[in-house]
């Protein structure tokens, strides 16, 4: 059964369904005990977008399980972040045996089951990038704003020390209801990028860099330090985290 409150209130409001049988439909099943994990059937009521599955540390066979669960509950595209390869071709077997859509994106380690809907919100999400090597983190980030429904335009390869390039793609820039900025070294991209954009911008460090990068803490302190206003920083290497707090932004309208 498709647990969705606002559907539920307008069968109520169109005769279809009594208090009571709403009541019952809302409370029906918040979560299921798979032994090794209580899937929450009910996040999707309460935030829009059903459980996302963290990958790492779970076995194929855990994954699926909990996939399945998800899915037949009518909760949307189901994300599974964090994921290898080897894991997700043992997944996908499980779920296509059982008739479930499973589509894995090995650049974004991210599983995907379900149909991702088509872009909805208010605009276009912009993801740039200083570097190539940055694009991990990118993917994961894009490929997390598309499952959940937006419109994404990447822009990989514009860091500061060729800053031409950026500012060959201001207008896009200017145009978005919501920029992500991911970079590794010194985590310059995200204050120039806020300098430019009119919205807000969602700061990403990565790992990439030298010695002293420090595994991506000089560019988190560099970009919780940033001068330009309007800039949000996430955590290293937290494509997912960025991907979805833009989503969310780029469906304010909605509310």
């Amino acid at each position: 059964m498709d647990i969705d409150v606002r559907a539920i209130l307008e069968a109520v409001e169109r005769g279809e369904l009594s208090a009571d049988e709403a009541l019952t439909q809302i409370k029906l099943k918040p979560f299921e005990d798979l032994g090794y994990a209580r899937v929450d059937l009910h996040r999707r009521v309460r935030q829009g977008v059903a459980e996302v599955i963290y990958g790492a540390g779970k076995t194929a066979e855990q994954i699926a399980g909990i996939a399945k669960s998800i899915a037949t509950a009518h909760q949307g595209a189901v994300l599974i972040t964090r994921m290898d390869a080897e894991k997700a071709e043992d997944v996908k077997q499980t779920l296509h045996s059982q008739s479930i859509k499973f589509e894995y994106y090995d650049k974004a380690r991210i599983g995907i089951v379900g149909e991702t809907p088509e872009p909805s919100g208010i605009g276009r999400i912009v993801i740039a990038t200083g570097g190539t090597s940055d694009i991990p983190v990118a993917e994961e980030a894009a490929v997390t704003a598309e499952a959940l429904g937006n419109e994404v335009l990447r822009l990989y390869d514009v860091g500061v020390a060729g800053i031409h390039r950026l500012l060959e793609s201001k207008e896009e820039i200017m145009k978005a209801s919501v920029v992500i900025a991911i970079a590794g070294m010194e985590g310059a991209l995200a204050s120039v990028v806020g300098g430019i954009a009119d919205c807000p911008v969602i700061a990403v460090p990565t790992s990439v860099g030298y010695g002293a990068a420090f595994e991506g803490l000089s560019a988190l302190l560099s970009m919780l330090n940033s001068c330009a206003s309007g800039v949000s920083v996430v955590n290293i290497d937290n494509g997912f985290g960025a991907g979805y707090m833009a989503h969310m932004i780029n469906h304010m309208s909605k509310k």
